[in-house]
Parts: structure tokens; sequence; C-alpha cells
């Protein structure tokens, strides 16, 4: 038997975790039906075949062979380009309020 960790988060800040174990040699499909989650999320159910998973942040497809210890993890769509949405917290705060900007030696340029 070897040890998983399930992690999901339906939302924002929102993360759920779940330690189980499972014969050596199962997938990643296997596991999912093994550990319940299917049913406790039945909107993904019906959508097994393009749900999307990784193993420790790396994309991996439903029949890969998990190991021990293995934390497997939910990939949600989304929402928002974290370009955009960086830029977009940037123009919030101000040039002169971030980063590089803040802290400026007497007569030196912008930024340095």
């Amino acid at each position: 038997m070897i040890q998983i960790v399930l992690m999901d988060s339906p939302g924002p800040r929102q993360v759920t975790e779940l330690q189980f174990s499972v014969p050596a040699g199962t997938t990643v499909r296997e596991a999912l039906v093994l550990s319940g989650w299917l049913e406790s999320r039945p909107e993904f159910a019906n959508s097994l075949p393009q749900l999307e998973v990784a193993v420790w942040g790396r994309k991996v497809p439903l029949n890969h062979v998990l190991q021990d210890r293995d934390r497997l993890e939910f990939l949600r769509p989304l929402t928002v380009d974290p370009k955009v949405a960086r830029r977009e917290r940037f123009k919030k705060q101000g040039a002169k309020t971030a980063g590089l900007f803040t802290k400026r030696r007497p007569g030196a340029k912008a930024g340095y």
C-alpha cells in the first residue's frame, strides 16, 4: 500500500486535503474512484475524462501511475490572466509604493 494526499481547492482560499492509502501501481483515475472524492463532487463525476490533475504541480494524464507519498492536485481553470491581475494590482498600488520604486537614493534614477 502507498500513501496519497488528495488536494482540492473549489474556490479561492478554500483548500481540502484527504490522505488515504491505495495499492501500489494505482493510476490517478483509480485513486479518484477509491478515494470517494467523485461522490462528494458530483459535478466532476460526469466529466472525468476532461478533468485536469497534477502530481506535485506537474500536469499528468489520468493513466499516470502514482508513487508513494504523491500529492494529487486538481487544476481549476484560471478566471483571470495572472499578468493582467498583476498589472491591475500595480496600477492600484501606484508606482511609488511598490517594489523597486519604494526606496530611492537621493539623486538616483527611478527603479535604481
